[in-house]
């Protein structure tokens, strides 16, 4: 990731509390070229994201196809999240989206916008969202 990705995101991490904190896991693509199989590349890729998750985690599937959230809907799924008391794993897909698979097997479709987003501003976008829905959520002036 570039380096204003990374400082952003940290910044928004370290504001973050501990019982609601932002981990971010990358996992390699499949391998693509001229004559590459996309869906094997994809399998692979949903291969590495269910060997990080762990049994009970929720999924949620970060698609263009998926539900447009406000921030107070993000706010008060996020509190829905942290009541549930599961971990909640945001999936992101490789360059050909995510593998069907694991799409339907993911509890909720949250889309960022209709836009088709580089993965460097989807993980700044939603480091972003997450803390500001934080700060909805305990009236901190963030948000305002």
């Amino acid at each position: 990731m570039p380096g204003w990705v990374e400082q952003g995101v940290a910044e928004y991490r370290k504001r973050l509390p501990r019982d609601f904190a932002l981990e971010i896991h990358e996992i390699p693509p499949g391998a693509r070229g001229k004559n590459a199989d996309t869906k094997r590349a994809m399998a692979l890729e949903a291969e590495r994201i269910r060997e990080r998750l762990r049994g009970n985690d929720k999924c949620v599937a970060l698609e263009v196809t998926g539900d447009t959230w406000s921030t107070e809907r993000l706010a008060r799924e996020a509190e829905a999240w942290r009541l549930d008391g599961r971990d909640v794993a945001l999936l992101v897909g490789g360059p050909d989206g995510l593998d069907p698979g694991l799409s339907s097997a993911s509890e909720q479709h949250w889309s960022l916008s209709p836009l088709t987003l580089p993965h460097p501003l989807v993980r700044l976008v939603v480091a972003e969202q997450i803390y500001r829905a934080w700060t909805l959520l305990v009236g901190h002036p963030y948000h305002r």
